[in-house]
């Protein structure tokens, strides 16, 4: 293995979130030791324990080489992954799970990957060795995936991947954002890949997989959707709505205005008129809501461009 000072040229970072996976850390460790020395290069291994209230952190405190982030409690796997992300110094960081139903013999074929030209390459758990319950969620999520994010991976759930360091540079993760990570830089520009990884069942410990977990990736789903779709410009979708009701409210009442004048049409108990008013100020405040979104977006892009730049060529 080669040294891990402040001052090398690190090449690879592992980032693994735990919460609760005592029995796992160590033989975890082990099998990344004999997978990262044969590679020959200067690595350090970062364990986020994501608020562990059981032996975790005391196992972690065993192991060498290792780096340790400690949560005060349990903030959930994007933000343990994030703070992963933060402390790396690798030009390469991996990610994987805690639980070791990813396989870390499948880390050179992805590095081998990356070397292909991409910035990120994800693994594809192709067989998976879950429950049936698992597996029916999961083809929900990727067709649900598929429509709103169209990332064009398999597998966005798989924890396994490695990225080009450059990767985070802009990037803020929160929610339950890190299953979106693919596709985030996609849009940003970089080059994303996909391999066939194995997946091996669990065999110590106990899911973290939950009707929580799957409510909040939903919501954050959407969250990705909107922000792929109208993050610099807002004032489309909210502005479009509001020109719409605000459309049919002036309709609507126009038309009532027309029957009470030339044709007598009784008004008087009919819940038309405040429908058509409460459309009107619907559409009103629709509209008002984009132009101050889209007031808010152009300040937040004043101090960070909507861009990503990969390099800058000089001919002297």
């Amino acid at each position: 293995m080669k040294p891990m000072s402040e001052n090398s040229n690190l090449e690879y970072s592992v980032v693994i979130p735990v919460h609760n996976e005592e029995e796992n850390v160590i033989p975890l460790h082990q099998e990344l030791l004999e997978v990262l020395q044969h590679l020959g290069k200067a690595f350090e291994i970062i364990f986020i324990d994501d608020g562990s209230t059981d032996g975790t952190f005391g196992r972690l405190q065993s192991l060498h080489p290792v780096k340790i982030i400690r949560f005060r409690k349990n903030f959930g796997q994007t933000a343990a992954m994030d703070a992963g992300f933060r402390a790396a110094r690798g030009n390469v960081i991996i990610t994987l799970d805690g639980d070791r139903q990813n396989d870390p013999h499948d880390i050179p074929a992805l590095l081998s990957k990356l070397d292909e030209g991409y910035e990120v390459v994800s693994g594809w758990r192709w067989q998976r060795k879950d429950t049936h319950m698992k597996h029916f969620v999961s083809r929900g999520a990727n067709v649900l995936r598929g429509l709103l994010i169209k990332d064009q991976i398999h597998d966005s759930g798989c924890s396994l991947k490695v990225y080009r360091k450059e990767c985070f540079e802009n990037l803020n993760l929160f929610g339950e954002m890190h299953r979106f990570i693919p596709a985030i830089l996609g849009w940003q520009g970089f080059k994303v890949g996909e391999l066939k990884v194995s997946h091996r069942p669990r065999i110590a410990g106990k899911t973290k997989y939950g009707w929580k977990r799957i409510v909040k990736g939903f919501v954050d789903m959407i969250s990705v959707w909107f922000w792929r779709k109208y993050s610099n410009r807002p004032l489309h979708l909210f502005g479009s709505a509001g020109l719409l009701f605000i459309s049919i409210g002036t309709l609507l009442g126009f038309g009532l205005l027309v029957g009470r004048a030339f044709f007598g049409l009784s008004l008087a108990n009919r819940i038309w008129p405040l429908l058509a008013v409460f459309v009107l100020l619907a559409g009103i405040q629709l509209f008002v809501s984009g132009l101050m979104a889209d007031i808010l977006i152009k300040i937040h892009f004043r101090e960070k461009p909507s861009y990503s730049v990969k390099e800058v060529f000089e001919n002297s």
